[in-house]
């Protein structure tokens, strides 16, 4: 009996090494899983941050060609043409985020006149790593994201108080109801009222 009982055991030993095996295996992969999408979560956010980022500091580099097209009434020609380069900021607030700038597209910017677009690609500094998963060595993870600049003040009028040519005085209408009242030779802190005229947030690339 003793001697049968050895036998049995001696051939379940071998099962159960390849069970725990197994098990380990699986743990493994999931843990290699989970890093994965952890990785791509935090591309997405460094890629969304790198975004806005890269609008925002458009939006301030706006403020001396904005100021300059008032006294001449020329803020139609502004907003059909104007630069956008806030890539810079893009890249760094990428490695911010343990992430950086795509070989390419990396970060491409595109006036459209009333809605500027920033589309950032970006990958993580640091792979998956070794896991019992083929080929996550040497995988990265990427995001993309599209940030855009509008202008929010579709009406707008000037005034010319004293015949020169030159005007003194803008008041704009802006959505949501807000007035604004811009005179170009004193004007507001542009940080006070860049957010008023130009709206920044993400959009579905």
């Amino acid at each position: 009996m003793t001697a049968k009982l050895r036998g049995e055991a001696g051939q379940a030993f071998p099962i159960y090494v390849v069970m725990v095996a197994g098990l380990l295996f699986l743990a493994f992969a999931f843990f290699t899983v989970g890093k994965a999408a952890a990785l791509r979560n935090g591309a997405q956010g460094a890629a969304d941050a790198a975004a806005l980022a890269a609008a925002q500091q458009s939006r301030e580099q706006f403020e001396g060609p904005f100021l300059a097209s008032l006294p001449e009434s020329m803020l139609d020609m502004f907003l059909q043409a104007h630069p956008v380069t806030g890539c810079p900021a893009a890249q760094a607030m990428a490695a911010e985020n343990d992430a950086k700038l795509s070989p390419f597209p990396g970060c491409v910017a595109t006036s459209g006149g009333e809605r500027d677009k920033i589309r950032v690609d970006v990958k993580t500094l640091k792979p998956v790593g070794a896991s019992v998963v083929p080929g996550m060595k040497r995988t990265f993870a990427k995001g993309h994201a599209t940030a855009v600049i509008e202008w929010r003040c579709p009406r707008w009028r000037s005034v010319d108080l004293d015949d020169d040519t030159i005007q003194d005085v803008y008041f704009f209408s802006c959505r949501g109801g807000e007035m604004l009242e811009i005179m170009p030779s004193s004007p507001p802190p542009w940080s006070q009222v860049s957010k008023i005229l130009f709206d920044v947030h993400l959009v579905d690339s």
